[in-house]
């Protein structure tokens, strides 16, 4: 499927966990490759990503599974925890 980098701001983006992460706040681009490097994210879930005092959060493009009505990222219990603890027992 093919879709414009406009279309993507202000999706919705879930982990494969069907947990909600936050909004596209922007797109980071890596021009030398002509590819998307990262999505930034605001509207973030503080219950998930320790966003450690700032407005969002940016997560590499490379964890992105599926782009479709919503954003679907690979789950990272590092990355995403619920108070101080991995998310679903991992």
């Amino acid at each position: 499927m093919k879709w414009q980098i406009s279309e993507l701001f202000g999706m919705s983006v879930y982990s494969d966990k069907a947990v909600f992460l936050g909004k596209v706040e922007d797109v980071v681009m890596d021009v030398t490759n002509k590819k998307i490097s990262a999505l930034a994210l605001s509207n973030v879930n503080k219950d998930v990503i320790d966003t450690k005092n700032y407005q969002g959060v940016i997560i590499p493009y490379r964890i992105v599974k599926e782009v479709g009505d919503i954003i679907i990222v690979r789950h990272i219990p590092v990355a995403f925890k619920v108070a101080g603890e991995p998310l679903f027992g991992e």
